[in-house]
């Protein structure tokens, strides 16, 4: 079995914009950015064989604002840019009432079947609530950034975290 760790993306990954300081993606990628030393950190995690598994939501699908085109020009992007080869997405809105979206784990259960994944020698990164107890539900465990967004905040345990950065130097830590 292997170890992962999952990213969500907005915000871990790359930078959110943020309207009355709530979360959204780019729309396109041109807007596209890196958060800093994000790909540094992606590319150190899977020097040392973590699999890296980005698992997100993206409910602009349903809502007809994304599409699936785009998305995959997103992933392209990062996965060229990082190495990073497996991106679990919930295309669905919070009414669809689907088991893939966060903070249900059905994403990182996927790919944990899917993959071979030891869950109990995981870890996600996450900056909303929703990612945090998906990890906990899934058995990882779990990092918080706190970028102080306006809704709700993760329940305990989780490691909180400045960024991706610092959740990679305590994973490596751990293992080294």
């Amino acid at each position: 079995m292997k170890r992962a760790v999952f990213l969500d993306r907005d915000g871990v990954i790359n930078q959110v914009k943020l309207l009355e300081n709530r979360p959204y993606p780019p729309q396109n990628l041109e807007e596209f950015e890196y958060l800093e030393e994000s790909k540094e950190a992606v590319l150190a995690l899977i020097n040392k064989n973590f699999v890296v598994v980005v698992v997100t939501n993206q409910p602009d699908i349903a809502r007809k604002t994304l599409t699936e085109s785009l998305l995959a020009d997103f992933h392209a992007k990062i996965g060229k840019d990082t190495n990073i080869k497996h991106f679990y997405v919930c295309p669905h809105d919070d009414t669809d009432e689907c088991n893939c979206r966060k903070p249900k784990p059905g994403l990182i259960l996927k790919a944990a079947q899917d993959l071979e994944i030891d869950l109990a020698n995981s870890f996600l990164v996450g900056d909303r609530w929703k990612d945090i107890s998906a990890g906990q539900h899934a058995g990882c465990t779990s990092f918080f950034i706190n970028n102080n967004y306006s809704e709700r905040q993760p329940e305990m345990p989780y490691i909180a975290v400045s960024s991706l950065k610092e959740a990679t130097s305590i994973i490596l830590e751990s293992y080294e």
